[in-house]
């Protein structure tokens, strides 16, 4: 026994409020890593999909979320479809409602497009957290309960309100260019059961140069 199979959709049949979400149905531009869950106590985490938002194909914008992340209820991704054309006097989208307004339909290129959002890896999503389209989340963070996240974020940060700003650094810089070289979660199961220990209760650099080498 080295671990739960990553291939269920419930990791533990015991409790049906936590699901790994790399297990639902595939969606189109949507990447989720091994082993990341999403939490709901109040509906089923299978509707994870539901959190996102404005997500259409033709725009061409990814999600992406690592492996390992944790994400709390209430998580909503807001992507790019959600932007408005601003380069004008006014961000009112007359276009959509037709009757002769469709004559001032953007380009897609008129539009704000701010790329893929990127979740790394081992990130913890608190409950009702916000993130805006395009915003790069790093490996480690942790995200506070209703928070905004509207920039990047760097690796191994805490950060929290709205908009989030870093309140402050998990780890010194030196633990955190070790913890981003070693990639923990890459490694194989039986690799990650043998230092379970050191990953969840170490915090000693002795013991991390340890595990890199």
């Amino acid at each position: 026994m080295i671990g739960p199979n990553k291939n269920m959709l419930y990791p533990n049949e015991n409790i049906k409020t936590i699901c790994y979400i790399s297990n639902l149905p595939k969606r189109v531009n949507v990447e989720i890593g091994d082993y990341t869950y999403y939490s709901d106590n109040k509906k089923s985490p299978e509707n994870f999909y539901d959190n996102i938002e404005h997500h259409y194909e033709f725009l061409g914008d990814k999600l992406i979320i690592g492996k390992f992340c944790a994400i709390a209820e209430g998580i909503t991704f807001i992507m790019n479809g959600a932007n408005h054309r601003m380069d004008g006097f006014t961000t009112y989208p007359f276009y959509i409602f037709s009757d002769g307004w469709e004559k001032v339909t953007p380009q897609l290129e008129q539009l704000p497009f701010r790329g893929n959002t990127v979740i790394g890896n081992d990130v913890w999503i608190g409950q009702y957290v916000t993130i805006m389209p395009g915003v790069k989340v790093g490996d480690g963070t942790i995200i506070a309960a209703n928070s905004t996240v509207v920039k990047d974020v760097e690796p191994y940060s805490i950060v929290g309100g709205n908009p989030a700003v870093t309140i402050k650094k998990r780890f010194s810089d030196e633990i955190i260019e070790l913890l981003l070289k070693l990639q923990w979660w890459n490694w194989d199961e039986k690799k990650i059961f043998k230092n379970l220990d050191a990953l969840v209760s170490a915090h000693d650099i002795a013991t991390l140069k340890n595990l890199v080498t």
